[in-house]
Parts: C-alpha cells; structure tokens; sequence
C-alpha cells in the first residue's frame, strides 16, 4: 500500500498595526475577514470568497479617554507593600484577546506539528529498517519491486518531512508594522535606550517595600526594600515574529514582561500569559537615594553619606561602638501598574541610563495617547 499522510495546516493569522498621526489601526488577518480597531471605532471587515465583494460593519464608537500618567512613589508610603502582579491569567486586557487566542493557536499548531515530525521520523526509520531486512532476508533482491516500493515509500516520507518541518518553522504570529517615519524613530529611539539601560552593572527586582520607624531604628531610611537581582535584553516570545526588536524584562517573582510596539505580553508559559495594550500602563520613572549598605556599583553615584546607626539630626549614634560610616547612592526607578493588575517596580544602579529610557518611552507612550489607540 502507498504510504500517504495528511494534516490540515491551519494558516495562523498575522497581526498588522498601523501608526500614523491620524491614528492607530490593529487588525487580525483572517481567511476573508479581519477586525479592524482606530481612533473612531471598530470595524469588521468580511469578504465573500470568489466573488469579489466585501462589505464593512461598525461595531462600536471609540469614547474611552487615554490613560493618564500617574506617577508612583511607594518610599513615599507607609505600611507594608509587597510589589506583585497578581496573576497573569487575570489581568489580559478584555480588548486584547484577539491577540492572545493568536498566540495561543500558533502555539497548540506547533505543538501538533512538533508531535507530526517525531512520528514521521520514527515512521523513516522503521521503512529503513524493512529495506535492510529485504537484502538481509534476500527477498528484496528476488523481488525488486518490493526493494522499489520500499525506497518510493521513504522518499516520500522525506520529502513529508521537510514539508511539515516548513509548515512548524513557519507557525508563529506574524507581527507587521506600519510606522510614520516620525513614529517609527521614537520607537527606535526607545528600544536603543533599553539596550543602553539593560548593561547597568546592576538590575534589581523591588518585590518589597516596608516602613520604618527611623527614630526606633536608629536609621537613616524610612523604608526598608527587598529586592532580587534580574536581568533585562532583547528578546521576543516564540510565539511572536518581527522586524522590530521587542523589549525582554526580566520578573523575579512572577511572569516575565515582553514590550512590544503596541502592546505587552506579561509570559510565564505558553498556558499562562497576558497580554495588555501599551495604552493602559502607568509608566513612571525617577530616582531614589538608597541608603547602600554593600557593595556600590561601579556605575552609581555617591551623593551623599550617612551612618549604620544615626541619630534623628544625621549625626552618628556613639553608643554604638563599631558604627561605620556607609553611601547613599543615587539609583533609578521605574515603576510598571496597569488597573488589571500589573503591579512592577525596577531599579538600576546606572541613573543617567533609567533617565534616557524613561525620557523616551514616556516621549512614544504619550504619541500613542495623543492620536488614539483602540485594542481588541
């Protein structure tokens, strides 16, 4: 019998986002029909195959105000505070599942196809193994063409293979862009701000921030932060493919965030992501004076001194015999909240690096506010 094999390859839909100064545009391809989202409202677009007609159906008006900028300072509050987002299952944006449920398909797609390679494989190699037996046992020479039907059979087993491992290399959201020149430079100009900031020789993670009593404490800080070193790059999901370089932040206590032009992908799986339009974050940045009690990194500043036990007018506690004087460093922060429940905070030992990349994505984010986002 011939060897034949069949599976239907369903072609995952790209993402297409439009940025010009009329405003911004985010659609679905699909076979015959995309949703298309603007500054004025949602329309579907739905094409009747073979005949050349399509026609345009409004679905709702765009009355929802841009996000403002609400900068955040938590050394600033008092209490207890541990810095999480809560969990990533909950906080996609009700708009932006039509990005998602891509992504989620172009990954169960490769999954499938992944399964499809193996079994082909194994299927190669077991007709490998009968036209051994055919020579061991003799009748593959008697009979020729059950020697013949035996290569037929692995060479078109092959030429499956490299179909499939085509269809599996190519199974990812196609992310197109279509920038303004004057956009489009904003966005370059954050991402290389992002690379400068991410070789500050140190990165860290605040998962905490606790008052204290200064005067009880005999300290010189009014808040006591807990926070894990993590690392920042230039990277993209897998599920996801684009001209433009994608921002990679890492998470010490929950999903790792991925910005992209329009939207962020918070990724802690392939089952357990979100994804949140770029318009809904609260974005802020500045600078704290941290009270360093280790090591300064070689790209802070000292700007100031103070002493492991201090009195309440700066002055050193002398009843403490072994009282050492130590930095206060200037670091930058960056804090990350959305209403759905993003909750980051970041510091950087490099200000001057914080500054220019908060400078810049503030500078993009407020372009995409001024002329209109819509999402999914």
């Amino acid at each position: 019998m011939a060897w034949s094999y069949r599976r239907r390859v369903k072609i995952i839909p790209g993402v297409h986002l439009n940025f010009s100064k009329s405003g911004i545009s985010t659609s679905i391809g699909v076979r015959g029909a995309s949703l298309t989202l603007g500054k004025n409202g949602a329309y579907l677009n739905t094409g009747i195959p073979g005949t050349g007609l399509s026609y345009r159906q409004k679905l709702f008006n765009s009355d929802e105000p841009s996000f403002p900028s609400v900068p955040v300072d938590v050394y600033e509050e008092e209490g207890n505070e541990n810095i999480v987002s809560a969990d990533v299952q909950e906080i996609t944006s009700q708009d932006m599942q039509g990005i998602k449920e891509t992504i989620i398909a172009a990954h169960n797609q490769r999954i499938d196809l992944k399964n499809d390679l193996a079994k082909i494989k194994t299927s190669i190699f077991i007709s490998r193994l009968s036209l051994v037996s055919s020579y061991i046992f003799i009748y593959g020479l008697i009979k020729k063409e059950i020697k013949d039907t035996i290569v037929a059979t692995i060479k078109k087993k092959k030429a499956t293979y490299l179909e499939v491992k085509e269809h599996f290399e190519n199974c990812y959201v196609r992310l197109d862009i279509d920038f303004e020149p004057e956009i489009e430079q904003q966005y370059l100009n954050v991402v290389e701000c992002f690379k400068k900031l991410s070789t500050s020789h140190k990165i860290w993670d605040v998962v905490s921030a606790h008052y204290q009593d200064r005067v009880a404490a005999r300290s010189s800080a009014s808040t006591l932060v807990r926070k894990r070193e993590v690392k920042f790059g230039i990277k993209s999901i897998p599920d996801i493919k684009s001209k433009y370089e994608s921002l990679w932040l890492g998470n010490a206590n929950g999903a790792d965030l991925y910005f992209y032009p329009n939207f962020i992908v918070m990724y802690a799986s392939s089952k357990r992501f979100a994804v949140i339009g770029l318009d809904e974050l609260y974005f802020s940045h500045s600078y704290v004076r941290f009270t360093e009690t280790g090591i300064v990194p070689r790209d802070s500043n000292v700007i100031d001194w103070t002493w492991t036990k201090v009195n309440k007018n700066g002055a050193p506690d002398k009843r403490f015999k072994d009282n050492r004087q130590i930095p206060v460093v200037k670091y930058g922060e960056i804090t990350l909240r959305t209403d759905t429940g993003l909750h980051e905070e970041y510091e950087f030992s490099n200000y001057e690096y914080t500054a220019a990349f908060g400078q810049a994505f503030g500078k993009y984010q407020n372009t995409i506010k001024d002329i209109g986002v819509m999402k999914f």
